[in-house]
């Protein structure tokens, strides 16, 4: 389908500038057309081949007489559909699965009529990738801590010396630069992520950005925070980082021992990164590239919000404030420039420049939350093993309970709310059959669902007909 569509654009492309020709010519001469008419007709006829192959592999498609792995079930009320989706209808819990229905466009056809196990495998070796990429991704870490630290750069590289000695370039390389190098490494994260979401078995698009964004966060979180911490400081310890016993104490070390590479990274991949944003720079680059090389102009598609890539990042400068509010204070200047930039930014993107591919009912929300009692914690775990280093016992106890508290309202939200982003109430799709019943548009929403839900795959494909009329000239 997709070669089909690729030969129509060449053909359109190709009478357009034969129309441009004839206007300037005013006519020409005859057989001035000849060879780009005869490579029109070969295009042509190679389009009607493989249209003709497509609708007959979709024809031995419908014709198949086993069943279909999988298939969308309707019914006449939500609360008909919500009971049916929440019994189990096998005694294989593997053979039979049933899962909310995506919206329409939100469907990913590639998994959607795969079995548990090939599911259940993708899942399995997403995994596994995951961590080794995690693993393979604190190359760079150690890189850029290495730079950070000059004592070391000296002792390894001894013919720098004389370089480092000046102030500037001795700057540049302990603050600049690792900040720049870790974000350049990250760019290459959400990408990586997006397509070990998508093939991880999810039958939505909403899914696999949701997946990738939480693979994003902690590995963020893991790989950015915690490596860049403990690699500066204790890199060498890595058994008492594991002893549960000295844990606050080593993060009370470590976290503020690395309070200036963390501000400089807000001021530099913070405050860039909304930037960006606003300008575009890259589709910006991208675009003028490009439009000297397309001669048809293509219809206009508005971008949607990659939230994997942005919403990550975001959690994490609010970690990083949540956590250095109180060792580096010098931090919130900074990130509150980021926060008012960002709101203001991404305000305006939401309203002009981004379009919303589907609706998730803010399903997101409960990774912000995760996130947000994430960063309560480490900062209450911080704050007690701080106050025992500078042996402040009544400050360290009293502060031993907010952990605890923190941990258990979060208990209470998971009880509380979480339901809600999970499924809807038996109430309210009561309440909206009811209403639905005196609808009399429900009619024509029952009709077109024989046909909204269909692999694009089995659309028929007419392009060399719709190009029959860029074969008669527009004037006579």
């Amino acid at each position: 389908m997709s070669k089909s569509k690729n030969l129509y654009k060449r053909i359109a492309q190709l009478r357009a500038n034969r129309t441009q020709q004839k206007y300037k010519h005013g006519g020409g001469v005859l057989g001035l057309f000849e060879s780009k008419d005869s490579l029109i007709d070969h295009y042509g006829k190679k389009l009607e081949d493989i249209e003709e192959d497509v609708r007959l592999k979709q024809a031995e498609a419908s014709l198949i007489a086993e069943e279909a792995r999988a298939a969308f079930v309707f019914f006449k009320s939500r609360y008909a559909a919500a009971t049916a989706f929440h019994l189990q209808p096998s005694v294989n819990p593997t053979q039979w699965i049933t899962e909310p229905a995506p919206q329409p466009h939100d469907v990913y056809w590639p998994f959607f009529s795969e079995s548990f196990m090939k599911q259940w495998i993708s899942k399995l070796v997403v995994i596994v990738v995951c961590i080794l990429f995690t693993i393979l991704f604190l190359i760079p870490v150690v890189i850029v801590q290495g730079l950070t630290n000059l004592k070391q750069l000296e002792v390894l590289f001894p013919f720098l010396k004389s370089i480092l000695a000046v102030k500037f370039v001795t700057q540049v390389i302990t603050g600049y630069l690792p900040s720049l190098i870790l974000q350049m490494s990250l760019k290459l994260v959400p990408p990586v992520m997006g397509f070990l979401s998508s093939i991880q078995g999810y039958i939505s698009h909403s899914d696999i950005e949701m997946s990738a964004s939480k693979k994003v966060q902690w590995f963020t979180v893991w790989n950015v925070f915690f490596a860049t911490v403990f690699s500066g400081s204790v890199f060498h310890q890595v058994y008492i980082i594991l002893d549960l016993k000295e844990i606050t104490g080593q993060l009370a070390v470590a976290v503020p021992a690395q309070a200036s590479f963390f501000i400089t990274y807000v001021a530099t991949t913070g405050w860039t990164s909304v930037s960006s944003e606003l300008f575009q720079i890259i589709p910006l680059i991208v675009s003028l590239i490009k439009t000297p090389f397309t001669k048809q102009e293509s219809e206009f598609e508005a971008p949607s919000m990659a939230y994997h890539r942005d919403l990550p990042r975001i959690l994490f400068f609010g970690l990083l404030g949540i956590s250095y509010f109180f060792l580096a204070p010098l931090i919130l200047p900074f990130l509150l420039v980021y926060l008012c930039l960002a709101y203001i930014i991404y305000r305006n993107q939401f309203i002009n420049v981004y379009t919303a591919k589907y609706e998730t009912g803010g399903r997101f929300w409960p990774i912000v939350h995760d996130s947000m009692i994430f960063s309560l914690v480490l900062m209450q775990l911080i704050a007690v093993g701080s106050f025992a280093l500078k042996k402040l016992s009544p400050a360290s106890t009293w502060t031993l309970p907010l952990p605890v508290l923190t941990l258990t309202f979060n208990y209470y939200c998971r009880r509380r709310f979480l339901p809600i982003f999970t499924a809807y109430s038996a109430e309210s799709l009561i309440t909206k059959d009811r209403e639905d019943e005196n609808d009399s548009a429900m009619t024509e929403f029952y009709r077109q669902l024989l046909s909204v839900y269909k692999d694009p795959a089995l659309f028929p494909i007419q392009h060399s007909s719709s190009s029959d009329s860029l074969v008669s000239p527009l004037l006579s």
